[in-house]
């Protein structure tokens, strides 16, 4: 029988309904579409756009469009290193106090438009994130601070300097206390900075604080091995993969290399006949968890317990003495059995902050020999530095008068510390309080001096993300408003008036140059580092002894058995969109649909359809958890019985339109225990409240009809059949006929493959789509009415029991058929098949009529109801006069790629001007175009590598040979629109 795949809960309900014939037409609409139907419209986020004119960008000034020269030149004197029309690229990197990428900046005529991974960097090599594809458009974000402040007042940066460096010669002079606060700083130069202004005033302290904290994990290495650090884990070389609710392919530590790891050992092309195996531990459903072999729920509360047992059990099969402990609520035996099969070839981690939890886990991975193999200790990841005690330390001392002077530097406590009103208040307590922020957040709001930094894209910086690993950024266009490097302001608080460039520079030459050996000029060095953006040093780590773990026994002693089963527990984590909140004033990640619920614009609390049945709840019924809410449901397939989850990085105060609008605020509810941030409660209650709140949500507008989209099989079949799960049937193969004539193409006939193994669903491609193709948000009442615009989606689907569903995803975006069903209904032949195998659009002869939406069988095809980037968009992107010389707010959007005004059919080109473009290249140079010359946004943006893109005339190409890979197949072949998409089969390890 063949197995059913689903989109939705309702979807289900809808099939069972039909094949049932049981109901009537009338009843036969979901539930969904029903409440759609009785409530009121929602508030309109059309406003956020009319606001901010995201898709077109902020305004600038008009000299901040020219490369950093002395004197402005107009293009009939061509500036020097600048063509026009033509893209300059620029190394650099992305680092938000969180999330790290070596990127590569393209700039058009003096803007940046679009980042592209750096592949020379050995950490990312060449992938992406959602976020550090959508940093870009923070560039242009008009609720930047514009100047620096004293008392929510405008003044010069001269006035500020003076009045801060007085400010700190009396707290010097009567030897009070300064505390620097930041996030972690992975800068080696910054640090430097650092050090030379604590050195200015003797009783400074720098503090970092973390958002999303691994304190727990430092406490457990330095009780482990003598010094707290992060390791380097490295998922490519293990065969066996168990994950305790660390949602490392999402959000945990460094997710764009452990993807490009992850997604290594997952492939079955080129001749790869092994996969690794991926068992994962969680409550609720993760982007990580929801790509595993095989997912065991777990409460948060029961996952020290677990572990526990997991490690007494391996104890036990490697010949030692267990001790008596309770019994672990899930079955561990198995996944000991397959631990101990993989020792050295197995990694096992944990997201829990707990040290205890952390020590476990140290203690399983020694007893395994994964030290050395997949776990380095010699190579040190430098994120999340932070330690949560120091915190909570500086908050006490605030409340009691202790602190003389506060420096913020790149934190928002206000908003993300879990006590903000707590802090908000003990920060008036500060005679002295500066901070040096991007964005207009919350926390700026109550001090007294606000020195702006620049934008990332505006700054010159650097990096050492692992040992050894550094990389450099520069700016790439020159400060939009008037802002200083943060830097730069600690050293001129210093007493050093040196500008940071120098800084960098004279710190390489001193610190990093000699690392290389390399017997090259110092300016030689460096010119070839600024230009690759990385350098690999080799250095590697000391000072670490000996494992020791004494305090494992004193823990499994400890550990508590199970508690009531009527307890609800929360789980808070952080999602690939919108993360910790720091980009939550950016609209390319607020529209982007979450990859497990397809859910945009909102934050909710997540709950099983077991318990959505018992406390009868439905889809959008708000709720509060214990004091927090009130918040909408969202039943979601797969989660744990009694565990509720609700994403942390929403409820903005300051920032969407109108403000404060987006989401609720979930920080104040991370406890703390043990001196670590703990990210769940147990014990929580759910209570119903009045009314609903209406969700918008991608995925709920078309039913499947019964037909599987998507194929999968598992890793024994493969290997005895490759063309397992993916045999057509023999009754179809009759049918596919045509009136038409088979197309020939005699130069390129371009074409697309996606490996479902290789692809996570982490959403980086929904973006690079839509910053490379000007494609417009539309708001969250537009995306209630099924009408988003993005180019590419990432369609989730279920199969299985709703409580405990596998889960598979499959990137749609047009087929370019060769067969195409929507060019012969166009009335006006606005959509067209080029000589090269491409459908096309002329916009400019588009009437609008939606017959090709209607024939199309995929539903690829967008329609611009509104002048989402023209007139619509414009009139409450306000500019204050005094600041701007011309209105400049389209400088986000690609020149190469035309944009759309309202009334027209849009759908994805295969991004045709960067085909044009390589191809102009080749013919300029007399060559032949080489395979993998022409990338697509989608593939260049890939974490993964999921994305091939080239000429299906070359048989020697890439794309060629996976399409003759006996696992390719197209969707809805039975239809013969001959797409010039293929997809390989979703291959999986058996469950055990």
């Amino acid at each position: 029988m063949k197995e059913q795949y689903y989109k939705s809960l309702d979807d289900l309900i809808y099939d069972a309904r039909q094949a049932a014939e049981e109901v009537d037409s009338g009843d036969r609409k979901s539930i969904l579409q029903m409440k759609k139907e009785s409530r009121s419209e929602a508030t309109s986020r059309r406003d956020f756009l009319k606001l901010f004119g995201f898709t077109i960008a902020s305004a600038a000034i008009a000299t901040s469009c020219q490369q950093p020269v002395q004197k402005a030149i107009p293009f009939l004197i061509q500036p020097e290193k600048i063509i026009p029309g033509e893209a300059s690229y620029f190394a650099s990197t992305y680092f938000d106090g969180n999330d790290y990428c070596s990127v590569l900046v393209k700039v058009r005529d003096g803007r940046p438009i679009k980042i592209e991974g750096n592949a020379l960097s050995p950490v990312t090599r060449g992938g992406t994130n959602a976020r550090t594809q959508a940093s870009v458009l923070g560039l242009y974000d008009n609720k930047r601070h514009k100047n620096p402040k004293f008392k929510e007042k405008k003044i010069s940066w001269e006035d500020a300097d003076q009045q801060i460096l007085e400010a700190l010669a009396e707290i010097k002079a009567k030897e009070g206390k300064l505390v620097l606060l930041t996030g972690t700083i992975i800068s080696p130069s910054t640090k430097a900075v650092i050090q030379e202004f604590l050195a200015a005033h003797p009783g400074a302290e720098h503090i970092q604080y973390d958002v999303i904290s691994a304190s727990g994990m430092l406490q457990a290495n330095e009780q482990s091995y003598g010094k707290a650090f992060i390791p380097a884990y490295d998922f490519s070389k293990a065969d066996l993969i168990v994950s305790f609710d660390a949602d490392f392919l999402g959000s945990w530590l460094s997710p764009i290399e452990y993807t490009k790891q992850y997604s290594e050992r997952r492939k079955l092309v080129d001749g790869q006949r092994s996969m690794s195996r991926h068992l994962h531990f969680e409550g609720g459903m993760s982007l990580t968890g929801s790509n595993a072999d095989e997912r065991i729920q777990i409460r948060p509360s029961q996952e020290k317990l677990v572990i526990a047992n997991l490690y007494n059990e391996l104890k036990k099969l490697a010949g030692e003495q267990p001790v008596n402990l309770a019994a672990s609520p899930v079955d561990i035996t198995k996944v000991a059995d397959e631990l101990i099969a993989k020792k050295g070839k197995s990694l096992v981690v944990s997201g829990s902050n707990d040290a205890e939890t952390q020590l476990l886990v140290n203690a399983i991975n020694e007893l395994l020999g994964n030290y050395g193999n997949t776990i380095r200790t010699d190579v040190h990841l430098k994120l999340r530095q932070a330690m949560d005690a120091d915190m909570a330390g500086l908050v006490g001392r605030m409340e009691a008068g202790q602190v003389d002077g506060l420096i913020l530097y790149d934190v928002n406590p206000v908003y993300d510390y879990p006590q903000g009103e707590r802090f908000k208040t003990a920060l008036q307590q500060v005679p002295l309080s500066i901070a040096l922020p991007i964005l207009g957040e919350e926390t700026s709001e109550h001090v007294q001096y606000i020195c702006p930094d620049h934008h990332y894209l505006e700054a010159w910086n650097d990096a050492e993300v692992r040992s050894g690993s550094y990389s450099l950024a520069q700016p790439t266009i020159r400060p939009i408003f008037k802002t200083r490097s943060a830097q730069e302001s600690l050293l001129k608080w210093a007493g050093n008036p040196v500008d940071f460039h120098t800084y960098v520079q004279n710190y390489w030459e001193k610190n990093i140059y000699p690392q290389a050996q390399s017997g090259q000029a110092f300016i030689d060095f460096w010119n070839s580092k600024l230009h690759d953006g990385i350098f690999e040093s080799g250095r590697k780590e000391d000072g670490l002894s000996a494992y020791n773990g004494e305090r494992v026994p004193t823990i499994l002693a400890q550990v508590k058995g199970l508690k009531g089963n009527d307890a609800l527990e929360l789980n808070l984590y952080t999602n690939v969109s919108v993360g910790t909140g720091k980009q939550a004033n950016n609209p390319w990640l607020q529209e982007l649909p979450d990859p497990v619920t397809k859910i945009c614009w909102d934050n909710y609390a997540a709950v099983s359809p077991k318990l959505a049945k018992e406390l009868e709840l439905e889809d959008e019924q708000l709720v509060m958890i214990n004091d927090f809410g009130p918040i909408p449901v969202v039943v979601q397939p797969g989660q744990e019985h009694r565990t509720i989850s609700v994403a942390l990085g929403y409820g903005r105060v300051n920032l969407g339109t109108p403000e404060g609008t987006v989401g609720k605020n979930a920080f104040p509810l991370v406890a703390s225990e043990n001196g670590s941030l703990r990210y769940t409660l147990e014990q929580v209650n759910l209570q119903k409240v009045e009314g609903d709140y209406q969700l918008a949500k991608t995925q709920s507008h078309h039913s499947m009809e019964g037909r599987n989209l998507v194929r999968e099989t598992t890793l024994e079949d493969y290997l005895a059949n490759p063309a397992s799960g993916n045999q057509m049937r023999e009754e179809l193969k009759s049918h596919l006929k045509s009136l038409y004539a088979q197309r020939k193409f005699d130069g390129f006939h371009w074409g697309m493959a996606i490996d479902l193994n290789s692809c996570t669903g982490c959403n980086a491609c929904v973006v690079a789509c839509s910053a490379e193709n000007n494609v417009p948000v539309v708001g969250k009442e537009q995306v209630i009415m099924a009408r988003e615009m993005h180019w590419i989606r990432i369609d989730r689907y279920y199969k299985g029991d709703p409580d405990n569903p596998e889960l598979v995803r499959q990137p749609v975006m047009c087929q370019h058929c060769d067969n195409a069903p929507c060019e012969n209904v166009c009335p006006v032949a606005a959509t067209t098949h080029s000589n090269e195998g491409v459908n096309q659009m002329a916009y400019n002869r588009c009437i609008g009529t939606r017959y090709c939406n209607n024939n199309c069988p995929y539903k690829v095809r967008r329609f611009n109801f509104f002048d989402y980037t023209g007139a619509d968009a414009m009139p409450g992107n306000t500019i204050d006069p005094a600041e701007m010389t011309t209105d400049l707010r389209r400088l986000v959007l690609n020149p190469d790629v035309t944009v759309r005004a309202k009334g027209v059919i849009e759908k994805c080109s295969f991004c045709i001007q960067r085909i044009q473009e390589k191809k102009l290249t080749a013919k300029n140079e007399s060559r032949q175009l080489q395979d993998g010359e022409v990338v697509t946004a989608c593939a260049q943006s890939c974490p993964a590598d999921a994305i091939v893109f080239g000429d299906l005339n070359n048989k020697e190409s890439r794309i060629s040979k996976f399409f003759e890979d006996e696992r390719n197949y197209h969707l809805l072949e039975e239809l013969h629109t001959l797409p010039s998409v293929g997809y390989l089969t979703k291959v999986k390890n058996k469950t055990v």
